[in-house]
């Protein structure tokens, strides 16, 4: 049974092209993961549609309302599925995490907005809260987009050569290579020699020791913990 996706947001318009592009489109065309996109509106009852309103205590901006909530991940939710909220204080979005996601059978992401939503959801309902960094979004929709597409690489058949995830980076906690393609040279620029050599012995350790470096100077955070763990 494919993996379902049910996207709460109020600003569903901002997925349509998202979901129809490029390879994460072809996989929903192709019927290997399916996405529907739902405006928490549909839920409020009163004749403004308010899904939002002001927080108590006073403070700037206004807070998601629990009403449509509950109503609507009530209304979507079934036995085992993960109810996820993006929000900038939760656990860091991360490689394993998208991989252990592809392998659920329905999840419901719950795009924040404002000043954040009620906490009584979070409380009640939220099974895990992500983050995909430490900065904050108009909204939580385009975070929705990027885990979507993150754990969609991971389902098979999403991606038309599985090798392609094998030496990517964080896939195996280093960053990736240098890529070049022809022409071989460009406007004085060469491509190093090892990588028309023919050697694929060669061309590894060139790439590996690329990554490392890369690695050493952009992340040193995880370079230790790749030395960390190359040592054990």
């Amino acid at each position: 049974m494919p993996l379902h996706i049910d996207v709460l947001t109020l600003f569903p318009r901002m997925l349509a092209g998202f979901l129809r592009e490029s390879i994460l489109g072809k996989g929903i065309e192709a019927g290997l993961l399916t996405v529907k996109v739902h405006d928490l509106r549909t839920w409020t009852t009163d004749r403004h549609r308010t899904a939002d309103d002001r927080p108590f205590g006073g403070g700037a901006g206004m807070v998601m309302k629990p009403e449509p909530v509950f109503a609507a991940i009530e209304q979507l939710q079934t036995p085992g599925c993960r109810r996820i909220y993006l929000t900038p204080d939760g656990v860091p979005y991360s490689e394993p995490l998208a991989r252990e996601l592809a392998g659920q059978t329905h999840l419901i992401l719950l795009s924040g907005h404002y000043e954040g939503i009620d906490q009584r959801i979070r409380d009640r309902l939220i099974d895990q809260e992500i983050s995909i960094g430490d900065y904050v979004l108009t909204n939580g929709t385009l975070p929705a987009a990027v885990v979507i597409d993150a754990l969609a690489r991971f389902i098979p058949g999403v991606l038309g050569e599985e090798k392609s995830l094998t030496h990517e980076s964080f896939t195996g906690k280093l960053l990736d290579f240098p890529q070049y393609t022809r022409p071989a040279d460009f406007r004085g620029m060469s491509v190093p020699e090892v990588l028309l050599s023919g050697n694929h012995g060669e061309i590894e350790k060139w790439r590996h020791a690329q990554r490392t470096e890369k690695t050493r100077q952009v992340r040193p955070d995880l370079f230790e913990k790749h030395r960390h763990e190359s040592h054990h």
